[in-house]
C-alpha cells in the first residue's frame, strides 16, 4: 500500500523524509519487521518502542511511525511524528486492512461478566438465523465455520484488522468481539467502527491492572464515549454502572433490564437444571440455559438483535435453540446421580450468581460442593471475598489451586481463607491439588449431590511458574468418576 494511502485520515505532527513510497507490511513487534515494513514505535508498559527503531531500521522498516523523533535522522528513511503512536497504530491498520469494519456490523460486547457468552450466543443465533459472522471471543476466534486460535480477551489491533478484513472477503455480514477492558486501555479498539456496543455489569475484577475500581470503570466507559452518533449504545440498567456508561455518548442510548423499565424486559417464569422458561418483552419462550446470569445474557443478544432490524418471534426462535457456551454453567450428571457443573467463574460477583443460580434451582435436600481457587499475579483483594462467598453459599467449600502463576498456591488459598466467617470455618477444607480436590468432592458427594467447579471453565490448562500443563476441569471428573465408581 502507499504511504499517502496509509496516512488517510490520520492526524500527523511532522513528516521527515519522502512520503511517496511503498510500505510492504504494518508492525508494532520489531521483531517482526520485513522489507519496507512500516514500524510503529509504541510505549508499552513494559517496554518502549522507541528504543527498537534503529534495529528496525536494520531489519529492513523504511518508514517510522514515532511519538519522539530520533536525534539522527537517516535520510533513507521517513519518519512520522504523532502525538499517540498507540491510537496511530489503530488508525493504521484499519486503513492498511481496507477499514473493514466499515463494511461490516461490527457489535461489541464489554462488561466484567458475560462478554464472552454474548457474543458466543450472538454468533450461534445469526448462524441460526441463516447469516454468515465471525466472531472474537476469549474461547475462540471464528470467520463463518472456519476456527482460529484465540490467544488473549482482545487481539492486538493488527489481527483484528486482518481478521476481520478475512470476514468481508468471506462475505460475513456481522462481527460479534469480546471487548475487555485491557483491550480499551492498550487501544486495541481504535479505529474500529462500532454499529453496537453491549454491557452487561460492572463488579471487581483487573483491579491488578488498573488498580482502582474507579479507573476500570471510567476505562470501559471509555468504550462508550467514543461510539458515534450512527451507533447504538445498550445497557443493563439493573447494574448501578450500566447509566454512567451512557452519560457521555454520542451514540442512540437503549436499555435492558429485569427488575427496572428498559426497553427490553425479561422475566423468568420457571427455572430448572434442564432450562427455562423466559418472557422477553411480552413473548414467552423456552431455553435450555439456566440461571439467573443466563437470563441478563440471552436479554443482551435479543435486544442487540432487535436493534439490528429482527423480527422479535424469529430471533427468539432462533434462541430457543441455542446451547450452553464452553464452560459457562455447564451441566451433566453422572449415572450414580451426582450432577457436575463447571463454570469459568474467577470474580467474586460471577462466583455469587452461578452459587445463587444453584441454590434458586435445588430444593436443599441435594448438598453443594464448591471447589474453586484464585488465579496467580492477579488482584489480591478479590480472594478473601470469594472465600466468604463460597462458604456461605455452600454446603462444603474445598479451596485448591486455579492458575497459580508465579505465586505459591499455598499463599493464595491463605489469602482466600482469609475471609471466611467464623461460623463458616467448618464448611470448608483447602487441598492445594485441584486433582486431588476435585476427587475429594467426588469421595464425598451422595447421590443427587450438586458439585460446582469454578474458576476455569473452558480452559484447558493450569498454568504453573510460567508453564502450562494440560489440565481440563471436566476431562478430570469424567476420569475421577470412572476410577472411583469402580
Amino acid at each position: 500500500m502507499q504511504l499517502v494511502e496509509l496516512l488517510n485520515r490520520i492526524p500527523v505532527l511532522e513528516i521527515h523524509g519522502n512520503n511517496d513510497r511503498e510500505v510492504s507490511a504494518l508492525v508494532f513487534d520489531s521483531r517482526k519487521v520485513t522489507e519496507d515494513s512500516l514500524y510503529v514505535a509504541v510505549k508499552g508498559t513494559v517496554a518502549d518502542g522507541h528504543s527498537f527503531i534503529a534495529s528496525s531500521i536494520e531489519k529492513g522498516a523504511t518508514t517510522i511511525v514515532c511519538e519522539d523523533l530520533p536525534e539522527n535522522l537517516d535520510e533513507n528513511i521517513t519518519y512520522i511524528k504523532v502525538k499517540d503512536s498507540s491510537k496511530t497504530l489503530g488508525q493504521l491498520a484499519s486503513n492498511f486492512y481496507g477499514n473493514p469494519s466499515e463494511k461490516l456490523k461490527l457489535i461489541g460486547v464489554t462488561g466484567t461478566n458475560g462478554k464472552t457468552s454474548v457474543s458466543t450466543l450472538l454468533f450461534d443465533v445469526f448462524k441460526n438465523l441463516g447469516y454468515n459472522s465471525a466472531l472474537l471471543s476469549t474461547v475462540e476466534i471464528r470467520v463463518g465455520d472456519e476456527i482460529i486460535p484465540a490467544t488473549h480477551t482482545t487481539p492486538d489491533v493488527i489481527t483484528i484488522n486482518q481478521i476481520l478484513a478475512k470476514a468481508v472477503e468471506s462475505g460475513c455480514e456481522f462481527a460479534f468481539m469480546e471487548v475487555s477492558s485491557h483491550g480499551i486501555s492498550q487501544n486495541r479498539t481504535e479505529g474500529l467502527h462500532f454499529k453496537i456496543a453491549g454491557f452487561t455489569n460492572l463488579t471487581h475484577d483487573h483491579l491488578d491492572y488498573h488498580k482502582t475500581f474507579d479507573e476500570y470503570l471510567k476505562t470501559k466507559k471509555r468504550f462508550f464515549e467514543e461510539l458515534n452518533e450512527n451507533a447504538i449504545a445498550i445497557t443493563n440498567v439493573d447494574d448501578k454502572n450500566g447509566n454512567v456508561m451512557l452519560q457521555n455518548t454520542k451514540a442512540k442510548k437503549k436499555s435492558y433490564a429485569l427488575k427496572t423499565m428498559a426497553d427490553y424486559h425479561g422475566r423468568t417464569l420457571e427455572v430448572d437444571f434442564n432450562g427455562m422458561l423466559l418472557n422477553f418483552n411480552g413473548k414467552e419462550f423456552w431455553t435450555t440455559l439456566t440461571g439467573k446470569f443466563n437470563v441478563y445474557n440471552l436479554l443482551l443478544v435479543f435486544g442487540i438483535a432487535s436493534e439490528l432490524g429482527f423480527q422479535q418471534d424469529e430471533i427468539l426462535q432462533a434462541v430457543s435453540t441455542l446451547k450452553r457456551v464452553s464452560g459457562r454453567f455447564e451441566t451433566f450428571r453422572s449415572d450414580g446421580g451426582i450432577f457436575f457443573i463447571v463454570d469459568y467463574a474467577h470474580t467474586p460477583d460471577a462466583l455469587e450468581n452461578v452459587l445463587d443460580s444453584v441454590n434458586d434451582i435445588r430444593t436443599k435436600n441435594e448438598r453443594l460442593i464448591t471447589v474453586f481457587g484464585c488465579g496467580g499475579d492477579r488482584d489480591h483483594s478479590k480472594r478473601p471475598e470469594m472465600g466468604n462467598i463460597a462458604t456461605k453459599k455452600s454446603t462444603l467449600a474445598i479451596i485448591t489451586s486455579d492458575n497459580p502463576r508465579t505465586e505459591d498456591p499455598a499463599v493464595i488459598i491463605k489469602e482466600i481463607e482469609a475471609g471466611v466467617e467464623p461460623q463458616n470455618f467448618s464448611k470448608y477444607t483447602s487441598i492445594p491439588d485441584r486433582r486431588e480436590a476435585i476427587k475429594m468432592a467426588i469421595k464425598f458427594a451422595e447421590p443427587k449431590d450438586i458439585i460446582l467447579v469454578a474458576g476455569k471453565g473452558h480452559e484447558n490448562y493450569q498454568e504453573i511458574n510460567g508453564v502450562k500443563h494440560h489440565f481440563d476441569d471436566k476431562e478430570v471428573i469424567n476420569e475421577l468418576w470412572k476410577l472411583m465408581s469402580k
